[in-house]
């Protein structure tokens, strides 16, 4: 191995190495963030957790539920109990589920999984395949018909567009199911796979047809610039066709700005799926957030949120070293070991 390609491999380990010591950094500072926010939040977890019960108890059975919870600690002595138990691996109680909150997370990870990333995936391939074909034909009607829907769905809530899709195929025809991820009343053992696609098609639907726009426009952005080029434009003068310009020499360009917004979208894509399972009473992560948020259930929350962070920044961890992989350009070494490699 030459010293130019020995440097390079250096420089892509220690952008990992900052990268993970940044990921480090942005767990802290979000799990402070959201234990300061759910502080602040005006739901109190006692009156949550008991609910109508709270009308049969006095103040003093109240300071004792809050002292086994350790709530009338300090907020930096709970927030450090907390922190040390989640380093630990012991995430708490789920007050809102009744179950450790490890238990809740095991048994809402895989539905989530089966929801969000065949929408991810779809999103993208299907993102990217229509911004190449509007970019290589500029102003034609194929073009104009992807950008408005492009505009449409990237302007279009989440939550609007499920209650809509929700009455005209589930209400109306009749064509898949009102809700959930396997018929009312069966255990989930008693599902099958057949069955729990059938629940999974619209709201599977809904979210990949939504995430399209930003990837779409990006890509067809690019490719509207590339088609512009000397080469390409002598290409298109000797007769070749754009479809095998853009399969050959554009495609490959284009996949640069594609893949980051493909990572950076896995945010977009789970604040999504909490609005679709919402709609759709689909039992994942996104339902139990928001179930935990009005049940003031602090652990439950606290940890999806960390889960949440974790995901979307490894996500852009993975496009950031991606990137310097897929082009030539970003995998040569900085400036500084240049000079020394040279010298």
């Amino acid at each position: 191995m030459d010293l130019p390609m020995m440097l390079a491999g250096r420089g892509l380990g220690r952008i990992i190495a900052l990268r993970l010591m940044r990921l480090g950094l942005l767990l802290l500072a979000a799990a402070a963030a959201a234990f300061a926010l759910m502080k602040l939040s005006p739901v109190d977890p006692v009156d949550a957790y008991l609910g109508p019960a709270i009308a049969r108890l006095g103040p003093e059975q109240k300071a004792l539920i809050a002292a086994a919870w350790g709530l009338d600690q300090p907020v930096l002595a709970q927030f450090t109990r907390w922190l040390t138990r989640i380093l630990s691996g012991d995430a708490g109680w789920s007050t809102a589920y009744g179950a450790p909150v490890r238990t809740v997370l095991a048994e809402r990870i895989l539905p989530s999984l089966l929801l969000t990333l065949p929408a991810w995936l779809l999103s993208g391939v299907l993102g990217f395949g229509l911004g190449i074909t509007a970019g290589i034909r500029e102003g034609s009607l194929p073009d104009r018909i992807i950008r408005i829907y492009a505009y449409v769905t990237a302007s279009a809530p989440t939550f609007w567009v499920a209650l809509l899709a929700l009455t005209l195929f589930s209400v109306n025809l009749g064509w898949t199911p009102l809700c959930c991820s396997g018929p009312i009343g069966a255990l989930p053992q008693e599902v099958t796979w057949v069955q729990r696609l059938h629940h999974l098609i619209l709201p599977l639907a809904v979210l990949s047809l939504l995430g399209i726009a930003q990837i779409a426009l990006h890509t067809r952005a690019k490719v509207a610039e590339l088609m512009k080029a000397d080469h390409v434009l002598f290409a298109l003068a000797q007769g070749a066709r754009p479809g095998d310009i853009a399969r050959r020499s554009i495609a490959r360009n284009a996949a640069l700005p594609a893949l980051t917004i493909f990572f950076a979208s896995i945010g977009e894509i789970l604040g999504g799926a909490v609005l679709a399972e919402q709609v759709f009473a689909y039992p994942g992560l996104g339902r139990a957030t928001v179930e935990a948020a009005m049940k003031g259930d602090v652990p439950l929350l606290l940890a999806i949120t960390l889960l949440a962070t974790l995901v979307v920044s490894t996500g852009n961890m993975l496009a950031d070293i991606l990137y310097r992989i897929v082009d030539p350009r970003m995998r040569g070494p900085a400036p500084v070991l240049r000079e020394a490699s040279e010298g």
